[in-house]
C-alpha cells in the first residue's frame, strides 16, 4: 500500500526556501489529490525588541503576508488544486506550525524550507524546521531542492 497524504501543510515565510517548499507541496498535493493548507506565522518575538511598538509595523507585516498568500493561492488554482486554505497567525512559528495547525487541521504532512539561520542564530533562536521535525506528530519534509531536485542556492 502506498502512502497517501490527504492534508498537507506548507509553511510560508517569504523566503526562497519556503517558495521551493510551496512549489513542491503543490506537486505532492496534485499527486495525492490532497488539500493544501498555506500557513504564514508572523513571529511576535520580532516586535519585542521595539521599545515603542508601532502597530503599523504589525499591519505592514500582515499585509505583506496576505499579499504573498493570495499570490500563492492563485498559483494553486492555476495548477488545478481546488481545496486550498490560507492561515495567517501571529505567535511562535515553531509551535503553531509544529502543533497548533496540524492538530486543528488534521494535517498528515508538513512541508517547509530548510532554515536560513546561521549557527549563532540557531543557538539563540533555534530553527523552525528543527523544532517542527522534533515535535510534530505527523510526517515532515524539509525541502532543500527545487522542482528539478537541484540544490537551492
Amino acid at each position: 500500500m502506498l502512502q497517501e497524504y490527504r492534508r498537507i501543510l506548507v509553511a510560508i515565510d517569504g523566503s526562497k526556501e519556503a517558495e521551493k517548499a510551496f512549489r513542491k507541496a503543490v506537486e505532492v498535493a496534485k499527486r495525492n489529490n490532497a488539500a493544501l493548507i498555506l500557513a504564514h506565522v508572523i513571529d511576535t518575538r520580532a516586535y519585542q525588541s521595539f521599545s515603542t511598538f508601532d502597530a503599523s509595523i504589525a499591519d505592514n507585516a500582515r499585509q505583506e503576508a496576505e499579499n504573498t498568500l493570495k499570490e500563492y493561492k492563485e498559483y494553486t488554482k492555476n495548477e488545478g488544486l481546488s481545496e486550498v486554505k490560507i492561515i495567517l497567525e501571529f505567535g511562535s512559528p515553531k509551535v503553531i506550525v509544529a502543533k497548533q495547525i496540524p492538530e486543528s487541521e488534521n494535517i498528515d504532512l508538513i512541508m517547509l524550507g530548510a532554515t536560513g539561520l546561521n549557527a549563532v542564530e540557531r543557538i539563540f533562536v533555534g530553527s523552525v524546521s528543527e523544532y517542527v521535525i522534533r515535535h510534530a506528530h505527523c510526517d515532515v519534509m524539509v525541502v532543500r531542492t527545487d522542482l528539478k531536485n537541484e540544490t537551492i542556492k
